[in-house]
């Protein structure tokens, strides 16, 4: 069976594209299984949204983390939703036994739809940075990762799931496009903070905080995020 690892960073589709897998009889999806380790270990400038929940909910050992997933894939294929960020160290070698995708999102988008949840994002906080490196990483060690955007995912979901399932070499499934309004089970306690939109919606779909203007204060942190963006850019697949 196999690990699908996506490598996302945060307001960039990845929940959507976890409850499209989550329809699937064939996969267990899992919320940022690694969350609570990172919040345990990571130097952070600002508290996240229900961190001390986070904390005493999820498994805070990296290597236990790991030891469930690769359990879980003995019986179903697994997919895991997690946050590029999430990784701290450079070289986590555990990756180079799954099947890697890397979601991006153009950066002013994304940062403009996470500033309204964190009103003061560090580079270190929206994982496009180290989306970049874990890129290059699995790139070094033959095992260069698939590349997707949300973007072009919305234009037209059915197509581009199927080119996914393709390269990843599992079945489409029509059950993929659609799901349930409200939650599911898999959510992570921070779902009520970060997951309204999905939880609203019953399918793939552009949402109106799309559009919204980036805050001038963090103009600086576009021009930091940019060029690891189009360094992702120009290796996508699809």
């Amino acid at each position: 069976m196999k690990v699908i690892n996506l490598i996302s960073g945060p307001r960039n589709l990845s929940t959507a594209l976890m409850y499209s897998f989550a329809q699937r009889e064939d996969m267990t999806v899992l919320d940022e299984p690694f969350y609570g380790y990172y919040l345990q270990n990571a130097s952070l400038e600002i508290e996240h949204p229900s961190q001390k929940e986070i904390l005493q909910t999820m498994e805070l050992n990296e290597e236990k983390v790991i030891e469930n997933i690769n359990s879980l894939r003995k019986q179903k294929n697994v997919f895991v939703k997690g946050m590029a960020h999430h990784y701290l160290t450079d070289s986590p070698n555990f990756i180079l036994n799954w099947e890697n995708v890397i979601l991006i999102r153009h950066p002013k988008k994304l940062i403009a739809s996470f500033s309204k949840v964190i009103h003061t994002p560090t580079l270190n906080d929206i994982g496009i940075k180290k989306a970049s490196e874990l890129f290059l990483f699995l790139k070094k060690n033959g095992k260069t990762p698939i590349v997707i955007d949300s973007d072009e995912l919305l234009k037209n979901p059915k197509n581009y799931l199927k080119k996914l399932c393709n390269l990843l070499e599992i079945p489409f499934s029509e059950k993929m496009l659609r799901w349930k309004k409200g939650g599911i089970p898999e959510d992570g306690v921070w779902a009520k903070h970060w997951y309204k939109n999905v939880h609203n919606s019953e399918g793939f779909a552009v949402q109106k905080s799309s559009s919204q203007p980036l805050p001038n204060h963090l103009e600086p942190l576009l021009a930091e995020a940019l060029p690891y963006y189009e360094i992702l850019k120009s290796n996508i697949l699809i």
